[in-house]
């Protein structure tokens, strides 16, 4: 079953490289109900058979690679299998505008199995394998349409992705010559044990902690993901939100809580370093964002600093840290997906990109500015809105831990928060409280994109209005799993 939910997407994803449909109308068809049916068989795995494993190589003895359907693969699974239908309808529309749009959604469609494989990998190796698998799929679909932006974003996405793997590689290696990294069971029990002595213990986490944080875009591994704005926004939106970045902060909490173990984590005192680096990664990236004025590079830089939530989070070790982080992951792809498709929206529909010209949008494209308004409330951390809650389950993990670097964690929290506010409702206020700086005659024309664009908006505004009010709920699921995993 697992490994039908992997495969299923990729091998589709090269018949429709080999067929190369020219009808529009049965290529987007057959996408779309790939896609779907991949959601619903995750689904269904997700809900009727919790913990089922399933080896797909025996590579040698005692080296396999499989899959594995516990509590976090669940929670990443799930999350991957909501949104790229959604993800899928919305580049319907918006790359008839772009144009190559049988390779684009024929890579598409692998990336979707592929990102699943990470979400499910049993292992440290098997996380590795379709982390890169990963990256070659991603970077023909960052430099889609070859202009030179594009070019030089793949280029630097392609310099920093094979760079974090070249260093993951060694950790990787390490951990599994050891005979650790099975994410059956909470990581190694003690300092020094079996083969691992405690010099390449420590080579061993510093490889794979700095190697997937490249694809989280921590500081100062960071700078391939604004360059890569440039691409259309169905797939900075996946970068941004769902599949590339959450799949290194993932990687991360696998490695943190599988990998190593969380008692060998703080006895290294690694965990200093890992909240060092995501608290200066999460004021940075707030900083940069208020003083970016291209709208979707100021998006890319909320990215790195949200990002950076997680892997603060993360580093807590500890079960607190890991429900907040959990629920950051989950909480931010739905709004920061949501805000760059309004993004999307309005460059598609009027060719803005810079905050300065969405004065008076809010006239001519209500739907799409007030779904971003949502989404940019919530990012805020406003009360009763999903990011007040993630961000609120982090800050009461960090002043837990009662320590004075965990605290420093607690003050980027909230300098960040007074930035957050600023960059991300600024446009807001360009939007509804400005007039546009010259009457052009098409202040009364609606704007607003088509009904596969309008769909997806709306899906996911009302998404976060439920997550914000059954926040609880989902509070408690992701504990319970916390709770197992640990």
């Amino acid at each position: 079953m697992l490994s039908i939910l992997v495969c299923f997407p990729v091998l589709s994803g090269l018949v429709l490289l080999a067929l190369r449909i020219g009808d529009r109308r049965r290529r987007n068809m057959a996408v779309f109900a790939v896609t779907a049916l991949t959601s619903v068989l995750t689904w269904t795995a997700i809900l009727c058979f919790p913990g089922a494993t399933q080896t797909l190589l025996h590579l040698m003895p005692g080296i396999d690679i499989g899959l594995r359907l516990d509590g976090a693969a669940s929670v990443f699974a799930g999350l991957v299998a909501f949104l790229w239908p959604l993800a899928v309808l919305y580049g319907f529309e918006y790359m008839e505008h772009e144009g190559g749009e049988n390779h684009f959604f024929a890579l598409y469609t692998m990336t979707y199995g592929i990102t699943l494989g990470v979400a499910m990998a049993a292992d440290v190796l098997t996380l590795y394998l379709f982390y890169e698998f990963l990256s070659v799929a991603t970077l023909p679909l960052v430099i889609h349409g070859s202009s030179p932006a594009s070019c030089r974003a793949g280029r630097m996405y392609m310099y920093y992705c094979f760079a974090g793997a070249a260093v993951s590689f060694v950790g990787v290696m390490i951990l599994v010559a050891a005979g650790a990294g099975s994410f059956a069971q909470p990581g190694i029990q003690k300092l020094g044990e079996g083969l691992l002595s405690r010099n390449a213990l420590h080579v061993a986490f510093v490889c794979c902690f700095l190697g997937f944080s490249v694809k989280a875009a921590m500081f100062p591994f960071h700078s391939w993901l604004p360059e890569a704005a440039v691409a259309p926004t169905p797939v900075t939106a996946l970068l941004h939100a769902v599949a590339v970045v959450k799949s290194g902060a993932f990687a991360v909490m696998r490695v943190v809580y599988f990998g190593f173990g969380i008692g060998i984590v703080r006895e290294m005192h690694a965990q200093n370093v890992m909240l060092i680096l995501a608290s200066v990664s999460i004021v940075y990236g707030s900083l940069q964002a208020v003083r970016e004025h291209h709208f979707k590079r100021r998006l890319a830089w909320s990215t790195v600093s949200n990002l950076s939530y997680i892997l603060l989070a993360v580093s807590l070790c500890s079960r607190a840290g890991l429900t907040g982080g959990m629920c950051h992951l989950v909480f931010h792809a739905v709004i920061k997906i949501t805000l760059f498709y309004c993004a999307g929206a309005i460059l598609i529909r009027t060719g803005k990109t810079q905050v300065e010209e969405l004065r008076g949008l809010g006239r001519t494209m209500p739907l799409t500015c007030g779904v971003y308004a949502v989404g940019a409330v919530a990012l805020t951390g406003t009360p009763l809105l999903p990011g007040f809650v993630s961000k609120w389950l982090i800050g009461t993990a960090l002043v837990e831990e009662g320590q004075l670097i965990p605290m420093l964690g607690v003050a980027a929290l909230l300098v960040s928060a007074v930035l957050t506010a600023i960059y991300v409702l600024t446009p807001v206020f360009f939007m509804f409280f400005r007039a546009p700086l010259e009457e052009t005659g098409e202040e009364t024309v609606n704007l607003d994109p088509g009904l596969r664009m309008k769909v997806p908006l709306v899906i996911l505004a009302v998404t976060i209005l439920l997550m914000g009010l059954c926040s609880n709920q989902v509070v408690s699921i992701v504990s319970s799993i916390a709770a197992n995993l640990l």
